[in-house]
């Protein structure tokens, strides 16, 4: 609000409503509110109920006389500051006009008044505390000011450490997808490397059947391993637009786990470890069928890279209104911390060994899972293995 359109409130007290009623006229005006009151008991209740810019108090009044009530106004604190003015019909003896200034009094009127003085007198006190006021809305709006640089600095310091995670993340990104690329990359150079050797020697003994169909696996290998790095990827990209496509059809969870286990039988004989499964008989639902096998894949490709090469089980059942698949593992565990992590990009468990990948596995199979209006859950200890348990909705809600 402009100070324009604030009303400075005036208070005077006089036992004579005659007095009051010429002296409201002489100091009325549009930008200015006077309250009258016939005694100090109801200058009091006035004083307690607005904020003044001016009192003017008649001296002799009955009961409590106007030295007293200014003496109460200073020795209270919503009222200490307010200018007092006194109006007095004695003479001008100097000790009464004394004891006036003693009792709190910034100016001394006679009567009768000088209309000229008294005009000037409220002029210049309605002056002082307009601009008191605009000084202390100055101070409010410098510490309004100064609250908002403290806020903004504090998220431009968010935002500097945001940035500054985002920067490390990204070089840790790049770091990561060289060497994960390099890996595939570098079998096949000497894969070919090895070929154009043989070739130039004549060798086609290194040419046999039974070789080439190893050499072409070799390839397959590295070649899957490269597509895979670029989906992930490219998921991610996907999520970040919000572009991940989600295409539900009814099939049976219970057999796509069966079917994903027999084509894991290679990587579960190189783990040394062992894979039980116990499905719940024909669990049909409605769900994109390629994005759920990729979450399991993930799933089982965790479990066996993390769990020591001691077996695996995986349960597929209902509860509620959910379809559930479970892997639990008895691995290396993960710590309570890690456990708030795993499922942010590029993040992937502390351990002593190796690991491959991005990183991105868990981060892309909870948003898969979440665009089906299902969830993830995660429960483990150090030392003692992990449990992964995927929800997915049997009435589907995508």
């Amino acid at each position: 609000m402009p100070l324009s359109d604030i009303q400075a409130k005036l208070l005077i007290v006089d036992d004579l409503p005659e007095n009051l009623l010429a002296l409201e006229a002489l100091i009325k005006r549009e930008d200015r509110a006077v309250y009258k009151a016939l005694s100090a008991n109801e200058a009091l209740s006035l004083l307690l109920q607005h904020e003044f810019a001016m009192a003017i108090l008649d001296v002799q009044m009955p009961g409590m006389n106007g030295f007293e009530l200014a003496e109460l106004m200073r020795g209270t604190e919503r009222t200490k500051n307010i200018p007092i003015v006194f109006v007095s019909a004695a003479g001008r003896e100097m000790n009464y006009v004394f004891k006036g200034y003693e009792s709190g009094a910034v100016d001394f009127l006679h009567k009768p008044l000088d209309i000229h003085a008294v005009k000037s007198k409220v002029n210049v006190f309605v002056d002082l505390w307009l601009q008191s006021k605009a000084m202390q809305r100055q101070v409010e709006a410098l510490e309004q000011s100064r609250r908002e640089q403290e806020t903004l600095l504090a998220q431009l310091q968010v935002t500097q450490v945001e940035l500054e995670h985002a920067v490390r993340m990204r070089d840790d990104f790049m770091s990561i997808v060289s060497h994960e690329v390099r890996t595939p990359l570098n079998g096949l150079i000497l894969e070919t490397q090895l070929r154009r050797m043989h070739l130039e020697r004549g060798n086609t003994q290194a040419f046999s059947m039974e070789k080439l169909q190893s050499m072409v696996e070799r390839d397959e290998r590295q070649i899957q391993s490269l597509i895979r790095l670029v989906e992930d990827m490219l998921d991610v990209s996907r999520i970040r637009t919000g572009k991940l496509s989600i295409r539900p059809s009814a099939f049976d969870l219970s057999q796509l786990v069966s079917n994903l286990l027999e084509v894991f039988s290679p990587q579960i004989s190189a783990s040394h470890a062992s894979v039980s499964l116990h499905a719940q008989q024909s669990i049909i639902g409605q769900w994109d069928e390629f994005r759920i096998e990729q979450v399991i894949t993930n799933l089982l490709t965790n479990a066996l890279r993390y769990g020591a090469n001691k077996p695996v089980d995986v349960a597929v059942y209902t509860e509620g209104q959910y379809a559930v698949v479970q892997v639990r593992d008895q691995g290396i565990g993960i710590s309570q911390e890690n456990q708030q992590r795993i499922f942010q990009q590029f993040e992937r468990v502390s351990s002593t060994q190796v690991v491959s990948g991005l990183g991105l596995g868990l981060f892309i199979s909870e948003q898969i899972v979440a665009a089906h209006s299902g969830k993830i859950e995660v429960s483990s200890e150090l030392g003692e293995g992990a449990l992964f348990k995927v929800y997915l909705p049997l009435v589907q809600k995508i």
